[in-house]
């Protein structure tokens, strides 16, 4: 298929979605077609039985160099109601997990959209970049809210006040990584975690992915535990583990 010079693009394979920011002109920064197409291909996703997680990741040496400001006035008179706080929003709220594989520059929306993923891995030679203060723009106040929650005050403070770039391995002391990997090894490592996600209880990950995030109330916690003995998949993991076997897990979502 043919690639257009600025989209994102999807490949599923087994239980693994790959969505990938193809801008090349541009480094990956995210247009405002591309920012609407997120929150579009998330849906479909999401719906989607045989996906079990998403990974975000960009072409080629780079994830995203941020977003394309050339419609200045548009991101100035939309504030906080953006497209891209609405695309980040929608990323971050997506019901399974999503892991970030990030190479080169992840600056800005890039970074935006990086912490709005479960989980980031980077490749050593990844870059990260709050650039707001060099622009002259308050970043989106659920942004920097995510991101005062990932790293902490201090560190989100730091990036925000300087827009200096930090390393791979600064960005894994301060916690906005969660591995670092030499270049030729984050396809592999993503591969793994990926399939060792699909390999697991479904009902044990989207409840812990909706309790960490801070989405389920008491009630839903427990329709959660109802679950589990409807289901029967605590029983199925303890029996596979006496039998020393795989577990043959089979909750899946109820549609909705």
């Amino acid at each position: 298929m043919a690639v257009s010079d600025a989209e994102l693009t999807v490949e599923v394979t087994g239980t693994v979605a790959t969505v990938t920011i193809h801008h090349p002109a541009r480094r990956n920064a995210m247009t405002p077609g591309m920012w609407r197409q997120l929150p579009v291909l998330l849906d479909g996703l999401e719906g989607d039985p045989a996906v079990r997680s998403v990974v975000l990741t960009g072409a080629g040496g780079t994830f995203c160099a941020g977003a394309d400001l050339g419609d200045l006035d548009e991101l100035l008179d939309a504030g906080d109601a953006s497209i891209a706080v609405a695309a980040e929003d929608r990323l971050a709220a997506f019901a399974k997990p999503t892991v970030a594989a990030i190479r080169g520059a992840c600056v800005g929306g890039g970074c935006q959209l990086a912490v709005a993923c479960d989980l980031r891995l980077a490749a050593d030679d990844a870059r990260f970049g709050v650039p707001p203060a060099r622009l002259g723009l308050v970043y989106p106040a659920p942004t920097t809210r995510r991101l005062a929650r990932l790293v902490g005050p201090s560190t989100a403070k730091f990036l925000l006040f300087t827009s200096e770039l930090v390393d791979a391995e600064r960005a894994l002391r301060v916690g906005l990584v969660d591995e670092v990997l030499p270049g030729d090894g984050l396809a592999d490592r993503v591969a793994a975690i990926t399939a060792a996600i699909g390999e697991r209880s479904q009902l044990t990950v989207a409840a812990a992915k909706e309790i960490v995030d801070g989405r389920a109330d008491d009630d839903r916690v427990a329709w959660w535990h109802g679950q589990v003995r409807a289901s029967g998949e605590a029983r199925e993991g303890v029996t596979a583990f006496a039998e020393r076997r795989p577990p043959r897990f089979g909750w899946a979502p109820p549609v909705r």
